[in-house]
């Protein structure tokens, strides 16, 4: 069967859909020994020989998906040239070749998927599916009810207004106090800007849940399979069912 090239990589497990896309752009993917440089190419899944940086690429036949509580000081990447440490490394050899799920900054921690089913990543990832992701936010000082409606609204954030949220005051203080906010766009660094832009600098951001799909009961650093059960209602929530 033909698949489009950058499904194929995705669904191998070796690349989101969108990296895919940069390595054929870039030259690094080649189909039968010979360099794909253009978008929309179709492989035959069973006889061509896809390879990226020369390595040969197959598709896992074992689905993976993980639930990881990533603690602060790790980056959300498979390998760093700076040798700084990665969530992969808090993952046993074993488990085979998964990727992240979307981001989680360096400084950031909490709920973290990790996956080799490409198109699951894809749409878990993707504005249309409007998934949720809940945070609580460590802030400096005390938000009034003018700043919780703005974060709310929406704020300017690089000329760009973020989407629609849900932020609740739970402990006030006039120093710092905590808020929980719940939104579904998946922008950089997209909470701590926000609370910014609003005046109140976060100081720690822990994610809770990321799909409905609570962090607790693990400790940062530790990770879990899904079950069944979860892997079933995550891919009907991305209309994967």
């Amino acid at each position: 069967m033909k698949v489009r090239l950058n499904k194929f990589l995705s669904e191998a497990g070796v690349a989101s859909r969108r990296q895919a896309d940069r390595w054929i752009l870039e030259g690094r993917v080649s189909v039968n020994r010979r360099i794909v440089d253009e978008l929309g190419v179709k492989v035959d899944e069973d006889q061509d020989v896809v390879q990226v940086d020369g390595k040969t690429v197959r598709k896992e036949s074992r689905f993976i998906c993980v639930l990881l509580n990533k603690p602060v000081g790790y980056l959300v990447t498979l390998a760093d040239p700076f040798h700084r440490p990665t969530v992969r490394d808090l993952l046993p050899a074993g488990l085979g070749r998964i990727f992240p799920v979307g981001r989680l900054d360096f400084q950031s921690e909490g709920a973290l998927l990790l996956t080799n089913d490409g198109e699951l990543a894809y749409r878990l990832t993707h504005p249309r599916f409007g998934v949720r992701k809940t945070y609580v936010a460590k802030v400096r000082g005390q938000p009034d009810e003018k700043a919780l409606r703005r974060l709310e609204r929406g704020v300017l954030v690089e000329g760009k207004k973020t989407a629609p949220a849900k932020a609740v005051l739970l402990t006030a203080n006039p120093k710092s106090s905590r808020l929980r906010i719940e939104l579904s766009e998946g922008r950089k660094r997209e909470v701590r800007e926000m609370c910014r832009a609003v005046g109140h600098p976060v100081l720690e951001l822990r994610r809770i849940a990321f799909a409905g799909l609570g962090v607790k009961p693990l400790k940062p650093g530790e990770w879990r399979h899904l079950e069944p059960r979860e892997v079933r209602r995550l891919k009907k929530r991305v209309e994967l069912a």
